[in-house]
């Protein structure tokens, strides 16, 4: 065996030490951070041939060798037991070398409260309460809006939150029950069984049985009307007419009527890959999401697929017992047991269709993958000629691949904030946006407020300089932001200013400004960039000034300081929550006892037009 002695002699020392055994191996480079992780059968033989130089090795694999510096192993008793554990570490350290998709913990749940009398219907990042029931991940924020919308028109779950028994009455029926979207449990009329009906009508749809929940909800008005409950008969009526309406929207694509997922890889000429989900519910098509993995430009389709396959399905909470692939996944064994497991031990098919109606649908995800990689790459490109035109229109010595947009936003003054987004290669970067509250400028001075936070960001040496500064506002913005540069030393930094009311660009040394075509792809490009960080700027504003005006409603209440409106702020979302809690549930706010509870409570129901 040939070692690459230049790792050192730790690691070499390492090496002759792993175990002949099944476990996890995980490759670190000199800053200790996790760049691989993989498993083995056997550890020795796996970790080992990662050190024998090949003429046939991988752009890839050689540059993880040259990276890895340190590594350690973690021994199961099973190869099944690595396989778990592998996928566990992947998520929870993101190595580089991995095929990575999108981290699906970012992924939003539908959840329902189940251990309430009266369940709601929210919005959760995480799978976690015990005493709830999730239906996800949504992949697309815009389906979980869609579905949530849907689901308020057709279902009336309640939506408010407060904490209701049945039998108690907590206040007055809202707006919802008027309009028919809510049965009113907070009038303490409304009996538990005709609610649970309801959350049962709502679990079946999310779960994509919607012709089982024609078939209930159509027993159930006839019921009703039987037993003379023509009211709730008319409301079962209703809600059978529009899921008629949605199931008639709904493509069928298979004749059989069964549950299924099929997936496609497929590549681009440009070796770019890209994973696309159908997913099948009662022989009708639901949902087509699109996932585009990471590290996977010199990996096999079949190490893909598998990666995949434990991506989308690790915390999903359905897996369709059949999953029709345009390739099998590597180490399809291990992975069908897993699968099993993440089922509550029913079987997952893997199936590579060769012929007849499934061959056909997965021919039609192929095609939806390959138009769906074809507008990518001409959105792609249309990205990079904006970025090409604006470096060209400025003057730039290279491409602007980070470009950082700032906005000052205050109401009359007051509640002054500052923002940074960020845009790179031409697409918003959101994990690089920056909101700050200014705090030593005078207030409307947005000279000051905007030079206050370019050096607080100027300071933070974590994050990389930007290829270009674009500023909103005219010649006084720029002149502010260089002085602020020169001062930093950095002056050398490309600037712009972008003037909102002719669209004209502001440059250091130039004492025109320059005034782009309206349809320049540049001057598109600035003005996304302007837009986005007026957005975040100004959505912070108002957020503090809603907060402002929160915290002087509450310090009118005699023996409300700014500490207990700051627990109460904490403790609560907003107007709302405060108003639907108890006298006991606000007594439970640190800092708070009953008798301030109790006038508070008052006060806010005097307060009721407020």
């Amino acid at each position: 065996m040939q070692e690459k002695m230049e790792h050192g002699e730790p690691l070499q020392s390492q090496l002759r030490g792993l175990p002949r055994k099944p476990g996890v191996y995980l490759f670190r480079d000199k800053g200790e951070t996790v760049i691989y992780v993989g498993k083995a059968q056997d550890l020795r033989q796996r970790v080992r041939s990662y050190f024998q130089l090949g003429a046939s090795d991988s752009p890839r694999l050689q540059s993880l060798r040259k990276k890895i510096y340190d590594l350690s192993t973690i021994v199961t008793d099973t190869e099944e037991e690595a396989f778990i554990l592998e996928s566990n570490l992947i998520k929870e350290h993101t190595p580089r070398f991995n095929i990575q998709f999108r981290d699906d913990k970012n992924y939003p749940y539908l959840c329902l409260t189940m251990g309430e009398d009266f369940p709601r219907l929210v919005v959760a990042r995480r799978a976690t309460q015990k005493d709830c029931r999730y239906f996800g991940p949504y992949s697309s924020a815009g389906a979980l809006r869609e579905t949530l919308r849907l689901i308020k028109k057709v279902f009336p779950l309640r939506s408010c939150r407060q904490p209701l028994q049945e039998g108690k009455m907590r206040g007055r029926p809202c707006l919802n029950f008027q309009i028919k979207r809510c049965l009113a449990p907070c009038s303490g009329e409304l009996a538990s069984p005709e609610y649970d009906a309801v959350v049962q009508q709502v679990c079946l749809f999310l779960e994509g049985r919607q012709r089982m929940l024609m078939h209930k909800i159509e027993g159930e008005m006839k019921r009703a009307a039987a037993n003379l409950q023509f009211e709730q008969a008319a409301r079962l009526r209703d809600q059978h007419a529009s899921l008629q309406k949605i199931m008639e929207r709904q493509k069928v694509v298979a004749a059989d009527g069964r549950d299924r997922d099929i997936i496609a890889l497929v590549q681009s000429a440009a070796r770019t890959w890209v994973a696309s989900l159908f997913r099948v519910r009662g022989g009708k098509l639901l949902a087509v999401e699109h996932f585009l993995p990471a590290a996977a430009a010199e990996t096999g389709e079949a190490e893909i697929m598998k990666e995949f396959l434990r991506h989308c399905y690790g915390r999903s909470t359905f897996i369709p017992r059949e999953l029709l692939l345009s390739t099998l996944p590597a180490e399809q064994e291990l992975l069908e047991q897993w699968l099993r497991q993440q089922n509550d031990q029913k079987t997952v098919k893997l199936h590579q269709p060769q012929r007849g109606e499934k061959k056909a649908l997965l021919e039609m995800v192929k095609k939806n993958a390959l138009l769906y990689l074809q507008q990518l790459e001409q959105s792609r490109e249309h990205e990079e000629e904006a970025l090409e035109a604006l470096a060209q229109a400025l003057d730039l010595p290279a491409l602007p691949l980070r470009i950082e947009g700032y906005d000052i936003s205050h109401f009359a003054g007051r509640e002054t904030v500052g923002s940074m987004v960020v845009f790179h290669k031409g697409k918003p970067l959101k994990e690089g946006y920056r909101r700050f509250t200014v705090r030593d400028a005078a207030p409307g001075d947005d000279y000051a407020a905007l030079a206050e936070v370019l050096q607080r960001r100027l300071q933070n040496e974590d994050l990389p300089l930007p290829d270009l500064l674009l500023i909103d506002g005219g010649r006084g913005q720029l002149s502010a932001t260089a002085a602020v540069l020169k001062a930093a030393g950095r002056d050398t930094l490309p600037l712009v200013a972008l003037a909102k009311e002719q669209e004209q660009l502001f440059l250091r040394g130039r004492l025109l400004p320059l005034q782009l075509p309206p349809a320049h792809p540049a001057l598109k490009l600035l003005q996304m960039v302007r837009d986005e960080a007026h957005r975040f700027a100004i959505t912070l504003s108002r957020a503090k000034q809603v907060k402002r005006s929160l915290s002087s409603l509450l310090t009118d209440v005699p023996g409300i300081g700014p500490a207990r409106c700051k627990a109460l702020l904490q403790h609560f979302a907003g107007l709302e929550q405060l108003r639907a809690a108890s006298p006991a549930e606000l007594a439970t706010v640190p800092g708070m006892n009953q008798k301030i509870a109790t006038a508070l409570y008052e006060y806010l129901s005097q307060k009721a037009d407020v």
